[in-house]
């Protein structure tokens, strides 16, 4: 005999919250206390609760709509994924996009609630982190696919940025580099996971903790010239400032290196600059840096979702996708 569906009502009674709670705890769950969401969660999970809407996507036949959740999709690193997607689909789905400023928090809420909203077929998740109660969630309620993340129990699309950060690190030492800065955006939480993290630590690998110095600047307008001015204070082992400047995305590398011309400094004769992304703004403007198949990566993920939606208990996969260094004219000697 099959189990009858939990209702809203059961819910309400399991998280001890009212009908409207559990409502809105699902559909606009940034306007609930973190502790009510969770407890409302943990009873949709318990119960098997599946909203009137989620069962009428369940009828659907077919592709229909998939979410993508990213944070910054005004980075063009994002929306060249996004356009590979696009691509890809060619009409066969409609793609909602939820753009999450901060990759550690504010996207929690949202991706832990969409498994039970019902409004979409599958989901794609560009460069967030995930707790485990909502990946278990995802795994058991909503075809997912994780792009530029890695979790051991969901199908991802990844690049190794521990080797790009290596990659960075052998070129600038063959060079004849000892210590570099690392120049990354301010971000309200920093995971070991994340993409510019695990850039840092293929620094670190290759020339040592203490040759790596982290400067973190606020983004906006006069970025560049802020991590200069920090870049001035810093002092590598033997007294000197280091002689090369990483950045953890090619647009911070290139605001560096208008800050330097700005200070009368000649890159690379005065400063080497590497950037991550290869953007065609650094290719026009011969900056040295680290490349990624943006688009490939993008339509790698679409076709994996569609596998997913039609098998949702197939084992999840994992899609490496290679890294090159773009060696242009933004590195030399380091200075006398």
């Amino acid at each position: 005999m099959n189990r009858p569906h939990a209702t809203i009502y059961q819910v309400s009674e399991r998280a001890g919250v009212s009908i409207s709670t559990v409502s809105l705890a699902i559909n606009h769950p940034e306007r609930v206390k973190e502790a009510t969401r969770r407890r409302v969660m943990e009873a949709v999970d318990e119960l098997g609760f599946i909203p009137k809407e989620l069962a009428v996507t369940r009828a659907r036949a077919g592709l229909g709509r998939i979410a993508v959740v990213a944070p910054f999709t005004s980075y063009l690193s994002f929306a060249r994924r996004l356009s590979g997607m696009l691509t890809e689909a060619q009409g066969q789905a409609q793609i909602l996009v939820y753009d999450h400023e901060d990759v550690a928090t504010s996207a929690s809420p949202l991706l832990a609630t969409l498994p039970v909203r019902g409004h979409v077929d599958g989901l794609v998740i560009m460069g967030v982190p995930l707790d485990q109660p909502t990946a278990d969630r995802l795994r058991r309620r909503l075809p997912t696919v994780l792009l530029d993340m890695r979790h051991s129990e969901m199908t991802s699309v990844y690049v190794d940025d521990v080797r790009g950060g290596q990659m960075v690190g052998e070129h600038l030492l063959a060079q004849g580099h000892r210590s570099v800065a690392f120049v990354r955006e301010a971000e309200r939480s920093y995971l070991p996971s994340s993409p510019t993290q695990q850039r840092k630590d293929g620094l670190v690998a290759v020339l040592g903790a203490e040759h790596v110095h982290e400067i973190t600047v606020e983004r906006g307008p006069g970025l560049g010239q802020r991590a200069l001015e920090r870049w001035q204070d810093l002092a590598s082992a033997d007294g000197r400032r280091p002689s090369a400047i990483v950045a953890h995305r090619d647009l911070v590398a290139i605001a560096v290196m208008a800050g330097a011309a700005r200070l009368g400094l000649t890159v690379p004769r005065d400063l080497s600059v590497v950037g991550f992304d290869d953007d065609q703004i650094a290719q026009e403007l011969g900056l040295t840096t680290v490349g990624q198949p943006f688009e490939e990566s993008g339509a790698m993920a679409f076709r994996l979702l569609r596998q997913r939606i039609a098998d949702p208990h197939g084992r999840p996969v994992e899609h490496l996708l290679p890294l090159h260094l773009a060696v242009r004219n933004t590195v030399g000697p380091p200075p006398d």
